[in-house]
């Protein structure tokens, strides 16, 4: 896995960055995600996202809503998911940002998300064994996600 840099240069004293790469989650609900919780303070994205694991709030699709039913609660949009597994890694992910912020001595309470972004990883190619010695090709798609907060006062 090669050292990558983060693709939105900001520079400044009062930043925290968090990044993983080829995450075994779904593309499609990480790039919603990232949209969603872009602009928002740390600690309600963080709430919003537990939520989500939960089942209780949808993330609203905006981009890939092509047979995706209406949720219940979702303001301004109706069609949305609850995609658990893409929202643990966001947690994930948050935590470790409040973690390098805790440590770069910034307040973590005024943490607002300014960059959020994830972009489709490494595509590994397996094979999937089938019946009479036939075999089917699979693709197990991985995600980079790249999140940086600034202290707001």
């Amino acid at each position: 896995m090669a050292r990558t840099g983060y693709s939105l240069q900001i520079e400044g004293d009062n930043l925290a960055r968090a990044k993983a790469n080829e995450l075994h989650v779904s593309p499609k609900h990480s790039i919603e995600i990232a949209h969603f919780i872009r602009g928002k303070n740390a600690d309600v994205a963080l709430a919003y996202l537990e939520d989500v694991v939960a089942k209780k709030k949808a993330i609203p699709f905006k981009h890939f809503n092509r047979d995706v039913a209406h949720k219940r609660g979702l303001e301004g949009w109706d069609a949305g998911r609850y995609p658990v597994k893409a929202s643990a890694e966001f947690i994930r992910l948050i935590n470790q940002a409040k973690k390098n912020a805790e440590y770069a001595g910034l307040d973590t309470e005024q943490l607002v998300i300014v960059h959020a972004s994830a972009n489709r990883g490494r595509c590994m190619r397996a094979i999937f064994p089938r019946a009479m010695g036939r075999a089917t090709p699979k693709r197990r798609e991985t995600v980079n996600i790249e999140l940086i907060l600034r202290e707001e006062e």
